[in-house]
């Protein structure tokens, strides 16, 4: 696979995409959080101050805060409408969500995450005598390209496929969770909408209904003491 192409196989996986393929509750239910552990992350990591650079991780070690840096940006890169996963300090998110022991983050996760992390440098070595941080842009693209999508990846990357699925719900969770996230989804939020007018219409036919088929739909029949 030339450069080139690698360069669109794992670019093909991008904020959209991660939308598409996991949605707000499958994120919760494989990370094993609830909405007060994103919360809780979200907020402490607002708070940093922006463009920080001294941020000492708790969790991952030197070379594993390296990785994750770079990891990230693969899943969810800056685009021409929003930052990327870094912009949004979703490595703060991970590292706050695998340290902080209010969390409801397992042993086997975070056991997970590092063996995880070290297969991703182990494959590099094996195949280009480098870590993955060290690897170029081509080189690493060609690692992720075998692991990115489990239906396809060799047998033999089996262990890389289950720690990228993971990595790549973290980092939707953590960006998802950010401002620039909410933005990027353009969610507004509690604001008073004064006139409703209905779901759209192209989104009623994206969803394969209409105005006319809900207000068709037979009536909810109460029992004899419910009104």
């Amino acid at each position: 696979m030339g450069e080139d192409e690698s360069r669109r196989e794992v670019s093909r996986v991008g904020r959209r995409d991660v939308v598409k393929m996991l949605g707000v509750a499958p994120v919760l239910g494989a990370l094993e959080w609830t909405g007060v552990d994103l919360e809780r992350a979200a907020r402490a990591v607002a708070r940093l101050e922006p463009g920080a650079q001294g941020y000492a991780p708790r969790f991952f070690t030197a070379a594993e805060w390296r990785t994750v840096n770079v990891l990230v940006d693969y899943v969810i890169p800056r685009d021409e409408r929003s930052g990327s996963a870094t912009d949004a300090k979703v490595p703060e998110f991970m590292d706050f969500m695998l340290s902080d022991p209010e969390t409801a983050t397992s042993e086997a996760s975070k056991t997970g995450m590092r063996s995880g992390l070290a297969w991703l440098d182990a494959e590099s070595g094996r195949r280009f005598s480098r870590t993955f941080v060290d690897a170029t842009d081509s080189q690493r693209r060609s690692v992720l390209d075998d692991i990115a999508w489990p239906s396809r990846a060799p047998a033999a990357m089996r262990e890389g496929v289950t720690f990228f699925n993971r990595f790549r719900d973290m980092t939707a969770a953590g960006f998802f969770s950010s401002q620039i996230g909410w933005q990027d989804l353009e969610y507004i939020g509690h604001t008073f909408v004064p006139q409703w007018n209905g779901c759209p219409e192209p989104a009623m036919r994206k969803l394969g209904v209409s105005h006319d088929l809900m207000s068709t739909r037979v009536p909810v029949q109460y029992g004899r003491d419910e009104k």
